[in-house]
């Protein structure tokens, strides 16, 4: 498995998101005034406590921890599994420090434990982000779909991809 580091950014929102998460989580209760219902009053302070830990636990599950290629895909492994990723159609990969630069997120999440999900900008078009420091960006492009990742060796990560995709190009496709 090829680790993925967290870059100094990450570490940053990550522990700012931690840090608001815990202010809001100890907070908001005292916010929730009873209004002749005290017992709905409880039920919503209680809600409102444990959403901050909610929010910090799912995120933690999707954090990304490393990556691995095996056969046809790409093991984008997580907190206690893997997401896969079918490289069917792998044409190029290659590394590119500017990969997310002018990228607008779609759908996914920009700096609680990693940066993840759908994103969008004109180099790439719509492509799936699994990156933890934007500066080991590696760029996999196959036939129909761009994918982002971030290992902490990128020059020995496309080693290892063109050994297993020995047609694989290493430039961008123009």
């Amino acid at each position: 498995m090829r680790a993925a580091p967290w870059s100094t950014p990450v570490k940053v929102s990550s522990a700012v998101a931690i840090v608001l998460l815990l202010i809001l989580a100890f907070g908001l209760p005292r916010a929730v005034v009873p209004a002749g219902q005290p017992g709905l009053a409880e039920g919503m302070r209680g809600l409102v406590f444990l959403l901050p830990f909610v929010i910090l636990g799912a995120s933690a599950l999707f954090v990304v921890r490393g990556y691995e290629i095996a056969g046809g895909e790409l093991l984008v492994q997580r907190l206690l599994w893997a997401t896969r990723v079918p490289l069917d159609g792998l044409e190029s990969a290659w590394a590119d420090t500017a990969a997310m630069d002018r990228s607008i997120r779609i759908f996914g999440n920009s700096g609680l434990f990693a940066v993840t999900g759908t994103y969008r900008n004109r180099t790439l078009g719509t492509y799936r982000a699994f990156v933890t420091d934007r500066r080991r960006s590696v760029v996999l492009r196959t036939r129909t779909k761009a994918i982002v990742v971030s290992p902490e060796r990128p020059e020995a990560f496309l080693t290892s991809l063109k050994a297993r995709f020995p047609d694989l190009s290493g430039a961008p496709p123009r």
